[in-house]
């Protein structure tokens, strides 16, 4: 069963472009390549028969370790600080560039 995954240049360009990286054409052409190589070594292991396998994603006995995400208070001069600091505020909103925000591109 082959899913034929290899990548043109034109897939790694939009791969790039959300990732925010900027390629050369040489490099748009490598990483074509070199992707295409991994793809196509996922495909082979898609062909490996597993039925009755566990599933396996820790091997090492290791567990994560997960706190509760709480708000803290913070000193005031601190606060003042970071926002005196952040080149592009509104009042005490600090704006970030948008992730996902293709028109401005």
């Amino acid at each position: 069963m082959s899913l034929n995954m290899s990548l043109t240049t034109q897939k790694v360009e939009e791969i790039a472009r959300l990732a925010r990286l900027e390629l050369t054409e040489v490099e748009k052409m490598m990483y074509a390549e070199q992707l295409s190589v991994v793809l196509e070594y996922i495909e082979m292991l898609d062909e490996v028969k597993t039925d009755g396998v566990a599933e396996t994603c820790q091997v090492t006995g290791l567990e994560d370790v997960v706190r509760e995400d709480k708000v803290e208070a913070c000193d005031l001069k601190v606060v003042k600080k970071i926002i005196a600091a952040f080149p592009n505020k509104k009042g005490n909103l600090l704006k970030v560039k948008a992730v996902f925000d293709y028109e401005s591109e």
